[in-house]
């Protein structure tokens, strides 16, 4: 059963007022989707729930201060589960220099499918070369389906401002995988 936009704004009421039932009913809500999102952006378990945990932690704690988009509060936890992912992915990609600096045994075996790990760095450092807010809009409007007026809304832009960045954000995602050959759609459901 889908929480009607006024239960939600209810619950948001309630929940900066302190109720902490009505934030766990919020999380309930939201948890599933925010975990698939922070999930396609790391592609791991343990980070996706490290990226979901910190959203939901910065809602509560940012509770006060945080409105809703559309009698929601999911849009602004997956702009903040996209941070989220983001420092997360930085800080792997520092990890992963480190250990590409120690001296190693060439018969090592990585154990992965080495091409399709390839291809996932690939999205994700493309979608990490986009600003903050083009790789937000990207991921609001192109993965979850919201709306541009209220991916527009969430990051703070006109919606025809936010059409302009889209559209460039998507055009250089194409320029950096076009050896790829890949579509919008079929790109970043498949790998992210």
């Amino acid at each position: 059963m889908k929480q009607s936009e006024d239960d939600e704004t209810a619950l948001w009421g309630r929940a900066k007022a302190n109720d902490g039932n009505a934030f766990s009913l919020l999380f309930d809500l939201h948890h599933g989707r925010v975990y698939r999102r922070a999930y396609g952006l790391v592609g791991n378990t343990h980070d996706a729930e490290d990226a979901t945990a910190s959203a939901f932690f910065e809602l509560w704690r940012k509770r006060r201060n945080v409105n809703l988009v559309a009698g929601s509060v999911l849009p602004w936890l997956l702009v903040t589960t996209i941070n989220s992912c983001r420092n997360i992915n930085r800080s792997a990609a520092r990890y992963r220099r480190f250990l590409g600096s120690l001296p190693r045994d060439e018969q090592a075996s990585l154990g992965t499918d080495v091409e399709d790990l390839e291809t996932r760095q690939r999205l994700a450092a493309s979608l990490q070369r986009l600003s903050v807010v083009d790789g937000a809009l990207f991921v609001l409007t192109a993965l979850e389906d919201v709306p541009i007026w209220q991916a527009a809304e969430t990051v703070g832009l006109k919606p025809a401002t936010a059409r302009v960045r889209l559209h460039r954000a998507r055009v250089r995602l194409r320029d950096d995988l076009h050896d790829l050959n890949p579509t919008i759609r079929a790109t970043t459901e498949g790998a992210l």
